[in-house]
């Protein structure tokens, strides 16, 4: 059964950071390539950040970029988030998907629950 469980949201005031993970049970992760993507209350899944299978290449939504910063550890199966200077217009529910890198979530085959990171003002 495949499986991938976000962890790492919370709360935080404007400015602040927050560490998003993304662990990968089920299927052979080296062999995906991996994305973030962001929903919030009434607006439709956005794209955030991918990475390829190696970590050697990297996209970003242009709102993040400079801010976010996506990496994978293959040996443990596990994608992170690292998120500085936050928005409040970053608030919404992170998802992690595995698939092939595109900025599109049609591209992604698997997806995790998500987790909630809210940002005040």
């Amino acid at each position: 059964q495949v499986r991938l469980v976000e962890s790492g949201g919370g709360l935080v005031q404007a400015g602040g950071s927050l560490r998003l993970s993304c662990v990968v049970s089920g299927l052979m992760f080296g062999y995906y390539d991996m994305a973030w993507f962001r929903q919030a209350p009434g607006e439709e899944r956005v794209f955030v950040a991918a990475i390829s299978q190696s970590g050697s290449r990297t996209l970003y939504a242009d709102s993040v970029k400079g801010r976010f910063t996506v990496s994978r550890y293959n040996s443990k199966s596990t994608m992170y988030l690292q998120m500085n200077s936050l928005k409040p217009e970053d608030t919404g529910v992170y998802s992690c998907a595995a698939g092939i890198y595109k900025a599109l979530a049609s591209a992604y085959d698997y997806w995790g629950q998500g987790t909630q990171a809210t940002v005040s003002s």
